[in-house]
C-alpha cells in the first residue's frame, strides 16, 4: 500500500507542469517494477491526479524513499518549478522533516546516484526528521 501512495505522489509531481515527460514515465514506472509491480498496473496511475495520501505507519527508511524518489523526479528534467518544489516540500513537511531536508535534497540529489550516496543522504537528511 506504501508503495502505490509513493507512485501516485511521484504522478502528482510529474503532472505539476502541465506535461509528463517520457523520462519521468520511465522513472516512475521502473520504481514500479523494481518493486514487483506489472509495468500495466503503473501505466494506468498515469490518467490521473491523486489524492494525497500519506501512510501513518511507514518506517524512516520508507518516508526517505518518497522524499529522496520525489526530488530525484523534480530534477530529472533539469528544471526545478516553484509549484514542484512547493508540492515536495509539503510531502515532506507531512512526512515530518523539516524544511531543511529538502534543502539538502535539492543540493546532493543527482539524477544518478550510487548506493554509497544515498545511504550518505540518508544519514544526512536523518537529523532532519522529526521523532514520532
Amino acid at each position: 500500500m506504501a508503495l502505490l501512495e509513493q507512485l501516485k505522489l511521484l504522478v502528482n509531481l510529474s503532472r505539476i507542469d502541465g506535461e509528463m515527460a517520457e523520462r519521468e514515465k520511465s522513472y516512475i514506472t521502473n520504481i514500479g517494477k523494481a518493486n514487483g509491480f506489472p509495468e500495466s498496473s503503473v501505466a494506468t496511475l498515469f490518467y490521473n491526479t491523486h489524492e494525497v495520501i500519506i501512510p501513518d505507519n511507514l518506517t524512516p527508511d520508507q518516508k526517505f524513499n518518497y522524499i529522496y524518489s520525489l526530488v530525484q523526479l523534480m530534477k530529472i528534467d533539469e528544471r526545478l518549478y516553484k509549484e514542484e518544489i512547493k508540492f515536495c516540500s509539503s510531502v515532506a513537511s507531512r512526512l515530518g522533516y523539516s524544511e531543511q531536508a529538502m534543502f539538502e535534497l535539492m543540493l546532493n540529489v543527482k539524477n544518478t546516484s550510487d548506493e554509497s550516496e544515498v545511504k550518505s543522504l540518508k544519514e544526512l537528511v536523518a537529523k532532519h526528521l522529526k521523532k514520532d
